[in-house]
């Protein structure tokens, strides 16, 4: 691929990859696609993950980015219309796969600057108990000597630095049943649950500032459960908790806080971490300046806490608009995907 890879190979190359399904846990189709267009080094292969490394010595840049989407909702097959690729998973981020992939052939033929890795993986829609990348970290050591990660997730053509830890708890409130006509002999647990969540309920965001970005902390009650019959006061009422936390937190300081708030018997149902924010990292600073991209927070979790978990400096970057993930109408501007190809492809040669 000569430098600066037409408009049309990339809009191609996204429809192509919205064009085959690759719904959480089926991505087979996108695994093959990506399997026999990428031609760099083949370092890890497990059937569902690829990793690819062209290796000359120099610090290695690791590009990573997921192959599922959610379920289609009526937008497959896709199309090229008004200067964007439309359909399933065109921002979230067959987009940014086309980008990676075009990146791929390039950096076959070309003198690069960096090392460039490639890592392509399942299972990002779902929750992190099927979470493939702790298990691949541990396969592979080549990760670890990675000195930028840059996940293409949907972020507008943005540096989006550090991320929001995301934990889910169940708070539960113990009661004492009784027949509707007699409360009094009983304890609701749905009017315990309702006192015992008011601070949650109450709370209000938070923001934190971390080097000069403002992260907003937030904790909402996003699902209640109680009752058995219409006549019966219930003894046991569940709620669900989500607390997005500051990359300032720790996983403990973390959960201390919910219980802090919620005078219940707590069970930690998921917890991801939050990512450090990498701002100090020459490498990031060579790349913002190269793209001219606007720096931000990243008000979401993302797989960049994988990768920092184990101390390393990742970014968001992606030409994804995080208006359209997720959405029907799901769609990727061209413009956008020649916009993070010519920076990434500049950044690599440097």
């Amino acid at each position: 691929m000569p430098p600066g890879a037409p408009a049309s190979a990339l809009a191609q190359r996204t429809l192509e990859l919205v064009d085959l399904p690759s719904e959480s846990r089926d991505e087979g189709l996108v695994y093959d696609y990506v399997r026999g267009a990428v031609h760099l080094p083949l370092v890890h292969d497990d059937g569902e993950s690829l990793l690819y490394a062209k290796r000359a010595g120099n610090p290695l840049v690791l590009l990573a980015g997921h192959l599922d989407t959610v379920p289609p909702q009526g937008n497959i097959p896709g199309r090229i219309e008004g200067g964007a690729v439309h359909g399933l998973g065109a921002t979230d981020m067959k987009g940014g796969l086309a980008v990676m992939v075009e990146l791929a052939r390039w950096a076959a033929h070309a003198d690069l600057a960096y090392d460039l890795g490639l890592l392509f993986f399942p299972r990002e829609e779902v929750g992190p108990d099927e979470n493939p990348l702790p298990a691949l970290f541990e396969a592979t050591p080549v990760v670890d000597e990675a000195a930028l990660v840059v996940c293409l997730e949907p972020t507008d053509n943005t540096l989006q630095l550090g991320c929001l830890g995301n934990l889910v708890a169940r708070a539960v409130f113990e009661g004492r049943s009784a027949h509707s006509a007699r409360p009094w002999l009983g304890v609701n647990a749905i009017k315990l649950a309702l006192e015992g969540l008011r601070p949650v309920l109450d709370s209000e965001a938070v923001d934190v500032d971390v080097q000069g970005l403002v992260f907003r902390e937030v904790i909402s009650v996003t699902q209640i459960h109680g009752g058995i019959a219409t006549n019966v006061i219930p003894a046991r009422c569940e709620a669900t908790l989500n607390f997005r936390y500051a990359p300032t937190r720790s996983m403990a300081d973390a959960e201390a806080r919910v219980r802090e708030l919620v005078g219940a018997d707590i069970e930690i149902l998921q917890h991801s971490p939050a990512a450090h924010v990498a701002l100090d990292s020459p490498l990031v600073t060579q790349l913002r300046e190269i793209g001219g991209f606007e720096v931000q927070p990243k008000q979401a979790w993302t797989n960049v806490a994988d990768f920092a978990a184990r101390g390393l400096d990742a970014v968001n970057l992606g030409p994804g608009a995080t208006r359209y993930a997720h959405t029907a109408d799901e769609q990727v501007e061209i413009a956008a995907l020649v916009k993070t190809y010519d920076a990434l492809q500049r950044f690599l040669a440097a």
